[in-house]
């Protein structure tokens, strides 16, 4: 068990299920403030859905269509503190909007200055009519039939999985105790109040309870489950959407900038977005019956992905393209709709009897003012005394001004000579870990000492993005990675085999062939017209 929880059995201030973007934020928010700090993760940071976005730290153009004006000012406000605050991490990232039809141009070309005029001294660039010759400059593997030119606008781009670990960072760095691999068993009352809260430890299997003056259930999807661990049977609070994305090879769009498909044949929106030297297409819209930690993309999903850009790429991109396919689950605030775009992107925080507050809903955007309406109604709860918010000014944890984003290793922000330092150490480490993945065997004994690594998974998912860039290649690499973690670990053999057999497992289903059904996990495909 875990030295740094037991070595005070006086209760936590606040404790923290969840360590995806909206718990890390708590416990970055908590802990910023003074406060005492545990957070309990079941699994690594940012598993679920925080690592398996469309990478896009933005307002949200399509809440501004939806007349969702408050959301997307929100959104647009937060986008500019988090470049402000992690600057190594989110960029200005330029999208195209092709104008095929005449109206398409003044239509979305009005809607996006006022999403300019929104921004405010937060914007990231002013939007501007494109004609056909600039339109295809930028964007040269559009389809140039018919194309009448396209609308460029700004909005901000990360890396999630790398914000999720800086976040953990950052509170540990204030004093916050963070456990991954840590589920939360059951829960501890006194006169109907939580008191304590039971955990195991998912690798060595111990078990124990750790006192604390208020609880957050942020477990996203899961909320609903830790909600029955508090209160029995009640209304399901989340509508779990599954969102599906392709990885295709840059060739499929050469250019700097991305493309938004304003409206697909189900009502959505379509990204197609440069992202570390690969294409990312997506998302998709499908209602899930019952959350679980690795959704799987289903076929239908693929194929309708293929088919929308398709309709917008000189090359129609076909399965066999495919570097590697992910899902993640939404956890939308449900509602009396069975559309999933018609739930609430907003989030919701609200509290039990026994003082159990959960939030969910949301998205990466918001996340620090997610986290700091939880905090505040915490410090109520808890009466922990008045503590403002100062994460509006906080730096996280790797800040580094005037990044450049084409230089490698720079999303380790100030950690980036650490980083290069253990090759110096050991020019073996130099060496990528596979001829078609960018990162360094320097990375895999970073990730080990520094940032919290526990499993090859983790090293080929979330510290770097070996899995979703290109997951045969990063099944390839899996034997290298546990090896450079073994060593560093002191495991044996033993470990390094079952690591990676059961990398390999997980990897099979990242790529389109090795797809299954879906075992359940999602349902079909809606088709959604509003928007």
């Amino acid at each position: 068990m875990c030295q740094q929880m037991d070595a005070n059995r006086e209760p936590w201030d606040l404790g923290i299920i969840g360590g995806g973007a909206t718990g890390l934020g708590i416990a970055v928010d908590a802990a910023s403030r003074g406060l005492r700090v545990i957070l309990f993760e079941q699994r690594d940071f940012a598993k679920g859905t925080s690592s398996r976005s469309t990478k896009l730290i933005h307002g949200g153009v399509r809440y501004l269509q939806q007349g969702n004006i408050r959301l997307v000012m929100e959104a647009l406000r937060e986008r500019g503190i988090l470049r402000r605050n992690a600057p190594h991490l989110v960029k200005n990232q330029s999208f195209i909007i092709p104008q095929y039809k005449w109206w398409e141009g003044p239509f979305y070309g009005i809607g996006l200055k006022v999403y300019d005029w929104m921004s405010g001294s937060l914007g990231l660039g002013p939007s501007r009519y494109l004609s056909l010759e600039e339109t295809l400059e930028l964007a040269p593997t559009l389809d140039p039939e018919g194309l009448r030119g396209g609308v460029l606008y700004h909005d901000g781009q990360f890396d999630d999985a790398r914000l999720a670990i800086n976040l953990a960072q950052t509170a540990a760095d204030l004093g916050a105790v963070l456990l991954s691999y840590f589920p939360v068993t059951g829960l501890k009352k006194s006169g109907g109040r939580i008191t304590a809260i039971q955990v195991s430890d998912f690798l060595s299997e111990k078990v124990g309870e750790v006192p604390v003056k208020v609880l957050v259930n942020a477990t996203g999807v899961f909320a609903d489950e830790i909600m029955e661990m508090d209160e029995g049977k009640h209304e399901s609070i989340v509508a779990p959407s599954q969102g599906v994305h392709i990885v295709l090879e840059k060739s499929f769009l050469p250019g700097r900038a991305a493309i938004l498909v304003p409206h697909t044949d189900d009502g959505r929106v379509l990204f197609a977005v440069p992202w570390h030297d690969r294409i990312i297409v997506g998302t998709t819209d499908t209602l899930v019956d019952k959350p679980t930690l690795e959704p799987v993309a289903l076929s239908e999903e693929i194929d309708f992905i293929l088919q929308q850009i398709g309709h917008y790429l000189a090359k129609e991109p076909q399965k066999k393209d495919i570097r590697s396919v992910f899902a993640g689950l939404r956890p939308l605030v449900k509602n009396s709709s069975r559309k999933t775009a018609e739930l609430s992107r907003d989030h919701l925080v609200q509290i039990s009897s026994s003082g159990l507050i959960t939030v969910t809903g949301g998205k990466w955007t918001t996340y620090r003012r997610m986290a700091q309406d939880v905090v505040d109604m915490a410090l109520r709860e808890g009466r922990l005394g008045e503590r403002p918010c100062v994460t509006q000014q906080l730096p996280i944890h790797g800040a580094k001004e005037d990044t450049d984003f084409d230089s490698p290793l720079y999303y380790y922000g100030q950690d980036r000579d650490r980083v290069l330092a253990l090759q110096k150490e050991n020019p073996s480490l130099g060496d990528r870990i596979h001829p078609d993945l960018p990162y360094i065997g320097a990375e895999i004994l970073w990730a080990t000492r520094n940032d919290m690594c526990m499993t090859v998974e983790d090293a080929l998912s979330r510290r770097t993005r070996s899995l979703l860039l290109d997951a045969r290649a990063a099944s390839e690499a899996a034997p290298l990675v546990a090896h450079i973690m073994a060593v560093e670990l002191r495991k044996t053999d033993a470990w390094e085999e079952t690591q990676v057999r059961e990398f390999r497992l997980l990897a099979n289903n990242y790529l389109p062939e090795g797809l299954g059904t879906g075992n359940g996990t999602a349902g079909t495909m809606i088709q959604n017209k509003s928007i």
